[in-house]
């Protein structure tokens, strides 16, 4: 439409997207799910009741309306369990991504802006990060950290900040010689005033919808920790490790592994249909 700002037709874009909206309105949903989990569980999610062993879901013989998804190898509601690890898992995806879009942010910034030995340095560090395999890389670390929720945010943010950082750098490095990046030199704007306020503005469209994007594969990688057994640890609910207490019983009590397993297979595919919607909508090169 004729007139219209940039934000406004980017939004316009993505609200006519009907796969990307639908993606979005699911992931409102989980966030929902993980603000009032205490509130909407249908039972405490550590109260367990050997009585209740591997009890099946409310369709099949011996399930009751009280325990809608059955409940797990202790006698506890599993519905009650996914809904809480909803908190687990979005509260560590958001906290590391908000961590290493920051530190990629002000790392990119420096590298792409000032060059010389800054950008060596960097670029020397971020090289050497991306070696290692994202995954045994986060193992290692908590294997010598211990596990515990501080602990996973540090270790998948100890090495998730590369990826903002190499956008960042890429996107700076093409900005810091055009034309209003030199009127602004020329005027005796300072080096930070510059980064922060005339090329970072210009740059946020593709490091959030890369940062949306990466959140989904936090989520991956925090369930995987879990699921091993060093991430976090019993009785707090983690889809993970909700997958992992199923396998035994994979056969019996299928139940317990399934619908945790599609918990996360439903936001992570929830998260990268909305953040493809936003790269879509948002980068001007696509349009």
């Amino acid at each position: 439409m004729k007139g219209e700002s940039p934000l406004r037709l980017s939004w316009r874009r993505f609200r006519d997207d009907r796969f990307a909206m639908a993606a979005a309105a699911l992931v409102l949903l989980f966030v929902l799910a993980a603000l009032f989990a205490p509130w909407i569980s249908p039972q405490d999610p550590n109260d367990s009741d050997l009585l209740r062993r591997l009890q099946p879901p409310v369709w099949m013989i011996g399930g009751e309306w009280a325990f809608p998804l059955g409940c797990d190898a202790l006698g506890r509601d599993l519905l009650s369990r996914i809904v809480h690890g909803t908190r687990i898992s979005i509260f560590i995806g958001a906290a590391v991504v908000l961590i290493a879009t920051a530190m990629g942010i002000v790392t990119g910034l420096l590298s792409g802006y000032l060059g010389g030995w800054v950008d060596s340095l960097i670029s020397r560090v971020v090289d050497i990060l991306l070696a290692f395999p994202y995954l045994l890389f986060a193992i290692g670390l908590m294997a010598m950290m211990g596990p515990g929720l501080q602990n996973i945010i540090i270790a998948l943010a100890y090495k998730e900040w590369v990826i903002p950082c190499r956008l960042v750098r890429g996107e700076t490095m093409a900005l810091r010689q055009v034309e209003y990046i030199e009127a602004a030199r020329a005027v005796g704007a300072s080096g930070p005033y510059i980064m922060l306020r005339e090329i970072l503005p210009n740059i946020l469209s593709p490091v959030i919808v890369v940062s949306t994007i990466r959140m989904a594969h936090v989520i991956i990688l925090e369930a995987s920790l879990s699921f091993l057994g060093i991430g976090v640890q019993p009785p707090t609910a983690s889809w993970g490790s909700l997958v992992a207490d199923g396998r035994s019983f994979i056969w019996d009590a299928w139940w317990i592994s399934t619908f945790s397993g599609l918990a996360i297979l439903l936001l992570v595919l929830a998260i990268n249909v909305a953040s493809q919607g936003l790269r879509d909508a948002f980068d001007p090169r696509l349009q």
